[in-house]
């Protein structure tokens, strides 16, 4: 992508139907952009980091059921709350759900194992999504996109944007499909 790609994209979300659409068109960008610039055949693969950001109840796991449910998957997601992870499989992506709400200290994520989920062949074939990144300060990795989530009337906005070159071509990606999909309610900057 050119160095004009978009930064920064914010849309309404009408109901929880609108933020897993989101999820599944995250998951369309992050398929499209493993097989571009791939021999016919191949795949490539890439650790994405996504943080998620909003207030409790605002919607993340939903969209994260929308991302799973691009993947295939039809069980349940549900908020890792207590848990502080929860992991996914698919064919391609090992996808690491944490919400780390309950963190007291971003020491903590040692004992979470955090550096298990991103480290050795792992980490070429997963996508971290990590809700409330802020409580786990200098321990995370940077994200490729931090997504916020906020109450707008009866519906919610989102705002994404591109923390690397890779997000930022993400951004592009989704703001496009998003266009297409919605017709309105969305601004790029």
């Amino acid at each position: 992508m050119s160095v004009n790609s978009t930064k920064e994209f914010r849309l309404t979300l009408s109901d929880e139907t609108a933020t897993e659409r989101l999820g599944l068109v995250l998951h369309q960008m992050m398929v499209r952009s493993q097989c571009s610039g791939a021999p016919d055949g191949e795949r490539k693969h890439g650790r994405w980091v996504v943080f998620l950001r909003g207030q409790l109840g605002v919607g993340k796991t939903t969209l994260v059921r929308g991302l799973m449910r691009g993947f295939g998957y039809m069980g349940a997601v549900k908020s890792p709350t207590f848990t502080l992870v929860e992991p996914y499989e698919s064919d391609d992506y090992q996808v690491y759900h944490f919400d780390l709400y309950r963190l007291v200290e971003p020491e903590e994520l040692e004992f979470v194992g955090l550096d298990d989920y991103l480290g050795g062949e792992m980490s070429s074939r997963s996508i971290v999504l990590i809700e409330w990144p802020e409580r786990g300060g200098t321990a995370l990795p940077e994200a490729d996109l931090d997504i916020d989530i906020g109450i707008a009337g009866r519906g919610r906005w989102a705002r994404l944007t591109g923390t690397s070159s890779r997000g930022r071509e993400a951004v592009t990606s989704i703001s496009g499909q998003w266009a297409d999909i919605e017709g309105q309610g969305a601004e790029r900057s």
